[in-house]
């Protein structure tokens, strides 16, 4: 497996949108519950500050999004979401793309990457960005509303961009 990440562009929505909607439909990561069209998904990622996509074979296996998580006085803190394809996970493309997205963070001044919802029971999540250096700031019990309409602890992280090489 060769993974080359890059900037998406127009004729990968089809595929970005396979891969944002399968993880909204699964319920156990992304806040949102409504999937995504070609002309939702084509807006909701034009409006991001950077919205990447993981390459095998020309092959689209990945994506990921990042904007500000806040505004204002705020606006130095970024957010990011990562979606990897069924079949691909497991096989390191999410730490690829969690690296890029700090480099690429940093790269548009943002300072500090925040994530605000890892669901806890997200593990490989929060092993690897652990492994990466993020700091957990606290446990929001029950945040998450699960498929089966229970609820899920989330956890708040985050991580200096000064620490991370271009």
């Amino acid at each position: 497996m060769s993974i080359r990440i890059r900037a998406y562009n127009e004729k990968d929505l089809p595929a970005m949108l396979t891969i944002w909607n399968d993880i909204v439909e699964e319920g156990n990561a992304f806040p949102q519950m409504k999937k995504l069209d070609i002309e939702t998904g084509r807006k909701f990622f034009e409006e991001q500050s950077y919205t990447g996509v993981a390459i095998d074979n020309h092959n689209i296996v990945g994506m990921y999004i990042l904007h500000p998580n806040n505004v204002g006085r705020c606006g130095h803190i970024s957010n990011a979401s990562y979606g990897v394809k069924k079949g691909y996970r497991g096989k390191k493309l999410g730490e690829k793309m969690v690296l890029d997205s700090l480099r690429e963070a940093k790269r548009l001044k943002f300072r500090i990457m925040q994530f605000n919802a890892v669901v806890k029971n997200n593990e490989a999540a929060i092993h690897l960005y652990e492994k990466i250096g993020f700091q957990k700031l606290g446990v929001i019990p029950k945040g998450f509303l699960l498929p089966d309409g229970s609820y899920e602890d989330i956890i708040s992280y985050y991580i200096s961009l000064d620490t991370i090489k271009n």
